[in-house]
């Protein structure tokens, strides 16, 4: 293992080097400005935070001159992954770059935020005003701060899953110049972000996922009402204290957007009744709940998920996804069959669940808010060089596949593989990335240092249908001037 100085242009920051198995690895760390527009502004010598990323290259090539892949991970709240080899879109992508896996600020090894931590900041407008420097515009500048100091400012590229597509658009409007290609899984936001009409769009797939599950899982619709008629009766407690609401355990519902989503509710419930116990219920199903709805390791991923889409020019979030709900009573806790609901937070989270009671205050606070800083510049998104190739998942129960078209039509040089081949954790296919990478290689491949017009020349089509349960829908609503070409693939 190997420790030294990282950085140039006064960056103090640390690196350490390592092997782990068929992977070197280099751990960096540095600070960067808690409040990039201050510092930006000359109000230099502010609060600072650590930010950390970990360099992934194959060792028979690390001393090679290779391109960078910025990973942007999902989340809000999302730390980079922590790998244990060469697997997955990992492997794939080391045969051809540099891989770098951030940290988002607040998550994992970069100055992580948790109940105690945010505490300590002081009054609940304090809270709400230190949160509010962790969204996209924070993390991007993050990122540039890195390609700056550490790789000498030459561009890179990027590979953006879920709420990574949304980074990679602020990315776009505020850095382009950083990048030489962008790649998106799931995840292009709207480019006129608005919380109500994001959850207007996914209850209703929250419901047709619902609808598929029990489908699949018959003898399942007897077994989760018995186990919600006994929690909405007495006090059945977690391991961590907390009670077990049938609130709560609806929203275990938001695994239903990932291809194993459907089994591993299954498994939870078979397991989950005993009449012999106190409660009726086993401690195997308890101990399991309470791993997959206490937040202990992501809570940003609750705290800012209507953050996400604040916009001076749509109001407050103002609980979206609550009010939402509230209109639709297949959602109420007294329905039979009992409705899941899928990736919404809720103002009741933050009292029930012990990791996210110190977050509520704050929460409340910016839910809120209206003042947010702009995410995405519409102007130069449309006027954009930097390729960008992004599967859009169809049947996607998290971000909704017309309004990520709706992008697509607008972003320059963008251009969509629609399929419903993958659920939101497409990921994780072999097959993935390198389609995106084959989208961005058959349009004239990434940028050089500097972009070129005659590369852009060579752009074809917009939308590329993949095994999509209505293609020609999916494609209409791009924009009239969107074309749209079928293949022949299986579905799933």
């Amino acid at each position: 293992m190997t420790t030294s100085a990282a950085g140039t242009s006064g960056t103090s920051g640390t690196s350490t080097s390592y092997l782990i198995p068929g992977i070197r690895v280099t751990d960096h760390a540095v600070p960067v400005p808690l409040d990039w527009r201050a510092d930006a502004a000359g109000h230099t010598g502010g609060e600072t935070i650590t930010l950390f990323a970990r360099e992934l290259v194959d060792p028979v090539r690390q001393r090679e001159d290779l391109p960078v892949l910025v990973y942007l991970q999902g989340g809000p709240g999302g730390k980079g992954p922590r790998p244990t080899g060469p697997d997955g879109w990992i492997g794939e992508a080391l045969k051809s770059y540099r891989v770098l896996l951030l940290d988002q600020r607040g998550t994992g090894r970069s100055t992580r935020i948790e109940g105690g931590i945010l505490r300590a900041r002081g009054t609940a407008e304090q809270q709400a005003a230190y949160l509010s420097m962790f969204r996209a515009d924070s993390i991007v500048k993050d990122a540039e701060h890195l390609r700056q100091t550490l790789y000498g400012g030459r561009r890179w590229q990027t590979l953006g899953q879920s709420y990574g597509g949304f980074l990679t658009l602020t990315y776009l409007s505020q850095a382009p110049q950083g990048l030489s290609a962008s790649h998106v899984t799931g995840g292009l936001a709207s480019i006129r972000p608005d919380a109500r009409e994001v959850y207007r769009r996914t209850y209703p797939r929250v419901v047709a996922k619902n609808a598929e599950f029990y489908e699949r899982y018959p003898h399942d619709v007897d077994r989760i009402a018995r186990i919600a008629d006994r929690l909405s009766s007495g006090d059945v407690r977690l391991p961590d204290g907390d009670v077990l609401t049938v609130r709560r355990f609806q929203s275990l519902g938001i695994d239903f957007g990932m291809k194993p989503g459907y089994e591993r509710m299954h498994w939870l419930v078979d397991e989950a009744l005993d009449d012999r116990t106190e409660t009726g219920l086993t401690e195997t199903f308890l101990a399991q709940v309470l791993a997959r709805s206490s937040y202990d390791d992501n809570p940003l991923f609750a705290a800012l998920q209507e953050s996400i889409y604040g916009q001076a020019s749509s109001g407050a979030t103002g609980w979206a996804a609550q009010a939402e709900r509230d209109s639709r009573p297949e959602f109420a806790e007294t329905a039979r069959p009992l409705t899941f609901t899928g990736e919404m937070m809720y103002p009741w989270m933050f009292d029930e669940i012990r990791a996210l009671r110190p977050f509520a205050d704050a929460v409340n606070l910016l839910a809120e808010r209206t003042d947010w800083e702009p995410l995405y510049d519409l102007d130069r998104l449309a006027a954009n060089e930097v390729p960008l190739a992004a599967a859009v998942y169809y049947d996607d129960m998290y971000v909704d596949a017309g309004l990520q078209l709706e992008t697509v039509a607008h972003v320059g040089n963008a251009h969509a593989w629609v399929t419903n081949e993958y659920e939101h954790d497409g990921i994780g296919s072999p097959r993935v990335f390198p389609r995106l990478r084959q989208m961005i290689a058959e349009r004239g491949g990434a940028l050089a240092e500097e972009a070129t017009s005659e590369t852009m020349a060579r752009v074809v089509g917009k939308v590329t249908v993949t095994d999509a349960a209505e293609p020609a829908a999916a494609a209409t609503s791009t924009a009239a001037a969107t074309t749209a070409a079928a293949t022949n693939e299986e579905t799933r």
